[in-house]
């Protein structure tokens, strides 16, 4: 799994700054995003998190990444928050995904990611304003 080269030098020092092992999981998260997107990302910083949008008019909606506060091992997949997007993965994935209310999907580096669930959930948000 590879993603491109980082463009922005300030995503770039956001990712080099957290701790080895949550790097390397946030890196994947990454890696994630831009496999599962069908077409060209922007990735920006939002809330001094790495942050990716569809380029394209109404194509979906922004999914930010970033470790959790005040968790040694935790990490989350943020989602706009006044989107049906949360709630619908709670539906479908209670009982492999944890969430935060309707933003986040909480993971944590004790546990392998699930990444056809996330995959599923990014495609989602990378597509949300198209389907709407």
């Amino acid at each position: 799994m590879t993603a491109p080269a980082f463009t922005d030098p300030a995503v770039e020092a956001v990712f080099a700054a957290y701790p080895a092992p949550l790097r390397e999981r946030l890196l994947d998260l990454r890696a994630l995003i831009f496999e599962t997107a069908t077409g060209p990302l922007s990735e920006s910083l939002k809330w001094g998190q790495p942050a990716y949008r569809p380029t394209g008019a109404k194509a979906g909606t922004t999914v930010r990444i970033d470790a959790l506060k005040g968790s040694a091992d935790g990490y989350a997949l943020y989602f706009h928050c006044q989107t049906t997007l949360v709630p619908s993965f709670r539906n479908l994935y209670s009982d492999t995904l944890r969430f935060e209310g309707d933003r986040a999907i909480l993971l944590s580096l004790a546990e392998p990611p699930p990444r056809e669930a996330l995959a599923f959930c990014i495609g989602q948000a990378l597509t949300y304003r198209g389907r709407r």
